[in-house]
């Protein structure tokens, strides 16, 4: 009878977090694969995304996935919501170094990962446990994990900011003591520099990052892993796909499949041809080798165009399928302007409205 309302209560918690959009870890079988390059989001709470469940791990999944990139995320944890694709993680909240590496050949060994994202360091801080010994730990267990995956890709990240001064002076000293080790490690395994990637400001509790935080942190190991070759495969030929407009089912559509600079979008019935296909890669949206752009000092009403690609922030734009597409420098979303053919496509104020929001197909 005690069993039995154990797992009565068990069942009942799994349901409402379900709800909420928050999964729990019911065993191995629940791993989710999809036989892409296989990586192991490993570390403490950051990793599992305490406050924000999932963590880095949704902007990281939606990136790659909205640039055509097949990853498995692997771990024998589980978390996040359903925006993110695939909820498998090594992240243990409140685990230090050594603990992680008590496990880590294990884990390993079970999932096999092709690529390796490593934050941890942060709970050696919190607690004060021996900080002088934490750096010749790290470097023990990048050791154990390039030892047992001697194929794998190894990304370090420093350690991101702490809202107590103390703490992240102690922080900054692991940090650079991290940064020279990572520097004697070899080729396989790469630094990357999470803390200056946010501030304290990112911080919903002075330790663990607020949404906004938390997507820094994406776009930063989202940087890094493309800088490396193969760590997260190659784009799937043929991803970059259609933009249809909910309110009037047409497609972003590059009128005369020009490529002069200026050329200002509309929204045509879908055809299926180049001027409609549109590549995004995290953070340029891309058809015929141009850039879509907002123009410098761009206000609501200011056209949508396309560009040489520059790589500046005026170029940079956040997009999930089934959203608005927004623009980093402007702060404007592409709206379809109307819904008949030949209809011109302009930025403006985002309010979530369906001229606003396009899937990709």
């Amino acid at each position: 009878m005690p069993t039995r309302r154990r797992r009565f209560r068990t069942a009942v918690l799994t349901a409402v977090l379900a709800v909420a959009g928050v999964f729990l870890h019911p065993g191995a079988a629940a791993a989710e694969s999809n036989g892409g390059t296989r990586v192991m989001p490993l570390g403490d709470s950051i990793t599992e995304g305490t406050q924000v469940p999932g963590g880095y791990r949704i902007g990281l999944w939606q990136r790659m996935a909205s640039a055509g990139y097949r990853v498995d995320f692997v771990g024998t944890q589980f978390n996040g919501p359903a925006a993110l694709g695939d909820h498998d993680h090594q992240g243990l909240p409140g685990w230090r170094i050594d603990q992680i590496d008590a496990n880590i050949a294990g884990w390993l060994r079970t999932t096999t990962p092709r690529t390796v994202l490593l934050h941890i360091g942060t709970n050696d801080v919190l607690q004060n446990y021996n900080l002088s010994g934490a750096p010749g730990r790290a470097s023990a267990l990048i050791d154990r994990i390039t030892g047992t995956v001697p194929t794998a890709d190894v990304f370090v990240a420093t350690i991101i900011p702490l809202g107590n001064s103390g703490q992240n002076a102690a922080a900054r000293t692991f940090n650079a003591a991290l940064a020279n080790i990572v520097r004697g490690k070899g080729q396989r395994v790469h630094l990357v520099d999470m803390h200056a990637a946010l501030t304290t400001a990112d911080l919903i509790d002075g330790v663990h990052p607020t949404a906004g935080g938390y997507d820094k942190m994406a776009a930063t190991w989202y940087a890094a892993l493309r800088s490396v070759q193969g760590s997260i495969g190659d784009p799937v030929p043929g991803t970059g796909g259609a933009l249809v407009g909910a309110a009037s089912g047409r497609c972003l559509d590059v009128p005369g499949s020009s490529t002069a600079n200026g050329t200002q979008p509309i929204i045509w019935d879908c055809s299926g041809a180049g001027n409609q296909r549109w590549a995004y890669d995290g953070q340029t949206v891309q058809s015929l080798g141009k850039c879509l752009d907002s123009p410098t000092g761009a206000t609501t009403g200011a056209k949508a165009q396309l560009w040489d690609c520059s790589g500046a922030t005026n170029q940079r734009w956040s997009y999930t399928s089934g959203g608005t597409i927004r623009n980093a420098q402007s702060g404007l979303c592409v709206d379809a302007g109307g819904t008949a053919n030949g209809s011109t496509v302009t930025l403006r104020t985002c309010t979530g409205a369906t001229s606003q929001n396009w899937t990709r197909r």
